[in-house]
């Protein structure tokens, strides 16, 4: 068996990398297949069944490629045909230490993900001033980037130990590693920029997945955060990815809470105090509606006033505090009520107008033509229309 594994090493090197290729590409097109095929329920436990099978064929796939890899270079540097007996032993005396290696990272990926969570949660449950969903914000952006680098310990420290107990030589690896990071630090200063200012931004809490930020003049919903970037998806669905380095201010919407604010316009002949008033009711009825009220925290505007003589009208500003992000949906529907409600009052809402002024009225003198009854602007002498004299008007 192995003698003849050892001869036909690359087509089983071929055949395996085909297999592997296949693995890669078929898996979208077999899960596309099955979400129109299964429903929604079946569908999530197909889909761990699956990829437990495809991962178990994928690292057999993978130890065939390293074997006949083996036995090509083997064959090729004229060492003997591997036999089975060289295999256990080699088996024997390294293949239970390497096993166990494995074993006891395996174990630390799955304590990782057992007890980090649980201990993130307990730490941040004992902030001040952040409510229920702005922790869950914090736990769930501090826990994608502890995992992410507990993972690469976890895969450096294996690697290690697996180089070290195949009789490797670490020392000239690391030395190389060193030498290395000396020629490449000076083009790899703006990645250790942007680290460092990730691990700031997560530690300081400045914003988390989830929330609403202006980042790098970008404004949009926070997706992921982590060590290197941040990624922003904008009112248009955009993607932006903005290393944490060049981010010099970051403006948070949604911290704790957030605030609506509109400023209302009526026209200069209505009623200040009865338009405030209007206002001022719109907003606490809403605030007692079951499907708004949750979202306000003020339940009655904490500054209203008059805030500017404009060129059309005079501006009200309506100030309240809501609860994180759900100020523009509080805004849209705060509107809606307002014009309903200015409507039924006959209270105007002005628009942009110019009026046009033509010097001092003379209202003392009739400035009608006699000849053919047209109207002519204040002023006039002779009329527009058919060029009479206005004076004996």
């Amino acid at each position: 068996m192995w003698e003849w594994f050892t001869i036909n090493g690359i087509w089983i090197l071929i055949v395996s990398v085909v297999v592997l290729l296949l693995l890669l590409f078929v898996r979208p097109w077999v899960y596309k297949r099955i979400e129109k095929a299964v429903s929604k329920e079946r569908l999530e436990k197909l889909r761990r069944r699956i990829n437990l099978a495809l991962l178990v064929i994928g690292g057999i796939t993978l130890i065939i490629i390293a074997l006949a890899l083996a036995a090509i270079m083997a064959s090729q540097e004229g060492v003997p045909i591997i036999t089975i007996e060289a295999v256990q032993g080699w088996l024997l005396e390294h293949g239970s230490k390497l096993l166990v290696i494995l074993v006891v990272g395996v174990g630390l990926w799955f304590a990782l993900k057992e007890f980090l969570p649980p201990l993130v949660r307990r730490t941040l449950v004992r902030a001040k001033g952040e409510s229920k969903e702005g922790i869950k914000k914090r736990t769930d952006t501090l826990l994608s980037a502890l995992m992410g680098l507990g993972k690469v310990l976890i895969i450096v420290v294996v690697v290690f130990m697996v180089l070290s107990e195949l009789d490797v030589p670490i020392g000239p690896v690391l030395a190389g590693f060193g030498v290395a990071g000396i020629a490449v630090g000076f083009g790899a200063q703006y990645l250790i920029r942007d680290l460092i200012a990730g691990i700031f931004i997560i530690l300081e809490n400045q914003y988390r997945v989830g929330d609403v930020a202006r980042i790098a003049d970008v404004a949009g919903l926070v997706e992921e955060v982590n060590l290197r970037k941040t990624v922003l998806r904008d009112l248009d669905g955009i993607l932006h990815h903005i290393p944490n380095g060049e981010i010099k201010v970051a403006s948070n919407f949604t911290r704790r809470f957030s605030r609506a604010h509109l400023n209302i316009s009526v026209a200069y002949k209505e009623d200040l105090d009865k338009a405030m008033a209007i206002i001022r009711k719109t907003w606490e009825e809403m605030a007692e509606d079951p499907d708004w009220g949750s979202m306000l925290i003020s339940k009655t505007p904490w500054l209203l006033r008059v805030d500017e003589f404009g060129d059309s009208g005079i501006v009200i500003k309506v100030v309240g505090e809501t609860q994180p992000i759900k100020q523009w949906d509080v805004m849209g529907e705060l509107r809606r009520r307002i014009k309903r409600v200015f409507d039924e009052e006959d209270i105007e809402i002005p628009w942009p107008h110019v009026k046009l002024y033509f010097g001092e009225q003379q209202v003392d003198k009739d400035l009608t033509c006699q000849a053919c009854s047209r109207a002519n602007l204040p002023g006039s002498k002779f009329c527009s229309n058919c060029g009479a004299s206005l004076s004996q008007t």
